[in-house]
């Protein structure tokens, strides 16, 4: 009776995520609709913050370079305090391309209170000047051609204070396989795009590798400074740029990864950097969410092979229900349906990810970017 109990609820949690949570496994919240044309195209600045990026930082600027926009358009990387030849690289990479076109800033030393990537980004925005929008974007993400315009032209069109697309992550070996299409289903579970995007739903969010924030509604939100500490950077800035006006998150294969993670120990150092902070360092909401990862992924696979039954038949509708959840996400990557059965699998791997988060933040080496360890920054 208990497991049949344990089973019911697992299922009426999955009915609930499927058609009362916003639909945020259909994918259908993407940037390819038509272009629209404007009269004026306001003046745009890229800020890229880098640090260490050598190996990934020509792709970035020579695509960013070669946009295709109508309007004035500069790029400014901040290089912070790089232990490599990022700025060289750089500089190198914007060689064929009109001067003037890429500014390199070198980095100012970290405050104390500032997180090291917000610190550079601050850092280029005001650099940047008083221009109509700034293009925040990662010195690992590379851009289609029209990334720019097509981000420009829906945000004047439609009144949009803040535009930003999740990037399309590098997804070319085993590893990336079997846990990133999941990155972004679960994702899209904490922060389903339908309900960003709606301006009456109080849930916001965003993500990193490519956001267009309007200056003026970026200053009245405090700008950088006031996420300052953050870990989750993104949708720290999106939880304030929605205060200030309508916000949009979209799937996108405009903007992509060019950094591979070539084993599951870096993608689960890419998890663990930012999952203890997402729960807000609680030692409590810890606990609760392992305990819920266990009752959703864990316990429909666990009843359909240990019991029999009603118990049994509750497991595998539970785990067939999951698995159809995840075959959007699946297909945008391309990858095979049968990634669903191991769903269970994958949600182990990330729960196991979430608790080490917290034992490094622990240790006193939680959120580490580029060999900084930023969890617990000014607080």
């Amino acid at each position: 009776m208990f497991a049949t109990i344990l089973g019911l609820l697992s299922l009426s949690i999955w009915i609930g995520l499927l058609f009362f949570h916003g639909g945020f496994w259909l994918c259908r919240e993407r940037d390819d609709r038509p272009v629209p044309s404007l009269d004026i195209w306001p003046d745009v600045v890229a800020v890229v913050p880098a640090r260490n990026e050598a190996d990934v930082i020509e792709k970035t600027i020579r695509s960013l370079l070669m946009q295709e926009y109508p309007g004035n358009f500069k790029v400014i990387l901040v290089d912070d305090n790089s232990e490599d030849n990022t700025a060289e690289v750089a500089r190198k990479a914007a060689g064929d391309y009109p001067e003037g076109k890429l500014t390199i800033l070198n980095g100012e030393t970290l405050p104390k209170g500032w997180a090291g990537k917000l610190w550079a980004i601050d850092q280029g925005i005001k650099a940047a000047g008083q221009v109509k929008w700034l293009w925040l974007t990662d010195a690992d993400i590379a851009h289609r051609t029209d990334t720019l315009k097509m981000l420009v032209a829906h945000s004047e069109k439609e009144g949009l204070i803040f535009h930003s697309l999740m990037a399309r992550l590098s997804c070319n070996n085993f590893a990336e396989w079997a846990l990133i299409p999941a990155f972004v289903f679960f994702f899209q579970m904490l922060y389903p795009f339908r309900h960003i995007n709606n301006p009456k739903h109080k849930t916001a969010g965003a993500a990193g590798g490519c956001m267009l924030a309007d200056r003026v509604s970026l200053e009245k939100a405090g700008s950088i400074e006031a996420i300052r500490h953050a870990i989750i950077d993104d949708c720290s800035l999106g939880m304030i740029m929605k205060k200030q006006g309508k916000i949009r998150l979209s799937l996108t294969n405009r903007s992509l990864s060019v950094r591979p993670y070539l084993s599951f120990r870096e993608i689960g150092h890419m998890i663990s950097r930012s999952a203890y902070a997402q729960l807000q360092y609680s030692s409590l909401l810890l606990a609760l969410t392992l305990a819920g990862m266990s009752l959703v992924y864990l316990v429909p696979p666990i009843l359909f092979f240990l019991t029999h039954g009603l118990s049994a038949w509750v497991g595998l509708t539970g785990w067939v229900m999951m698995a159809l959840a995840f075959q959007p996400i699946l297909h945008f990557y391309h990858r095979s349906p049968l990634w669903g059965i191991a769903l269970p699998l994958i949600a182990i791997f990330y729960s196991c990810a979430t608790f080490f988060s917290a034992v490094h933040v622990w240790q006193g080496r939680g959120g580490m970017w580029k060999g900084r360890a930023q969890a617990r920054i000014g607080l």
